[in-house]
């Protein structure tokens, strides 16, 4: 078996691995600082398209993880950057927050609902009647389907809620198309991400809790994976899949010693 190369650059998911329901993960202010000290490329990645890069930036500084905006990737960054390399200057209808319509304005794309490329669905909080029905008639008009993440639901202090995959499935079921998901587990979200750092997968490790995200992304985009134990997945878990990662740790307190 070839022997890995060691390892030059990290990506770690964000919820379930540096942080937990707003609390940090033990270890994680400790691991952060040690990639910064190091000066190896990283980033840090989430499907959720709700919130800026720089959102995202001052919620993990109210905690104490000082992760600079430029190592932030997101499921809405990621689709912009691909819609930016795919039709450049097009125009979206978009159903999302402003995590997801500041990637993509900022990427030359104009937001309309009169007869747009694309339908773009993200994250929000309050998924619109009105704008669901749009969506599918603008795509049963012709206008191309994506999704920035195919997470069927999100956390919350009082359970699960649906998220974009299950809202797509709404939208799949009345029109018959399906979209194309960027976000994770695509690996095009890790190479888009990997190419921002200018980092190569074969020097690359990925952290995550879910295995069939964070996971199978990494395996698919040809990186070393870690699994922790402080978000969706147990120890047990891991045996009901086809794939494994390269090994699974308690928490990302297990990997500091390996920046």
């Amino acid at each position: 078996m070839t022997e890995r190369k060691p390892i030059e650059s990290w990506l770690t998911d964000m919820d379930g691995v540096l942080m937990h329901e707003g609390v940090p993960v033990p270890g994680a202010d400790a691991f952060i600082k040690k990639l910064r000290a190091s000066g190896k490329p990283f980033l840090v990645l989430t499907n959720n398209s709700i919130y800026t890069a720089r959102d995202l930036h001052a919620r993990l500084n109210r905690i104490g993880l000082e992760v600079p905006v430029e190592n932030i990737w997101t499921s809405a960054l990621a689709t912009a950057s691909f819609l930016e390399s795919q039709h450049p200057g097009g125009t979206a209808y978009v159903i999302g927050e402003a995590g997801l319509t500041t990637a993509l304005h900022d990427a030359g794309y104009v937001m309309t609902d009169l007869d747009p490329d694309f339908v773009i669905l993200g994250e929000t909080r309050t998924y619109s009647f009105e704008a669901l029905t749009k969506a599918i008639r603008l795509i049963e008009s012709g206008a191309r389907f994506i999704c920035t993440n195919p997470d069927n639901t999100g956390p919350s202090p009082q359970g699960p809620l649906p998220a974009t995959g299950s809202v797509a499935a709404l939208i799949t079921k009345a029109t018959g198309k399906e979209p194309y998901f960027v976000g994770k587990p695509n690996p095009l979200m890790m190479r888009t991400g990997l190419n921002v750092i200018g980092a190569h997968s074969e020097s690359s490790a990925m952290i995550g809790d879910r295995m069939d995200t964070d996971i199978l992304a990494g395996l698919e985009a040809g990186m070393q994976t870690f699994l922790v134990l402080t978000g969706l997945t147990s120890a047990g878990d891991v045996e009901r899949f086809p794939y494994r990662p390269t090994k699974v740790v308690d928490s990302i307190a297990d990997i500091v010693d390996l920046v």
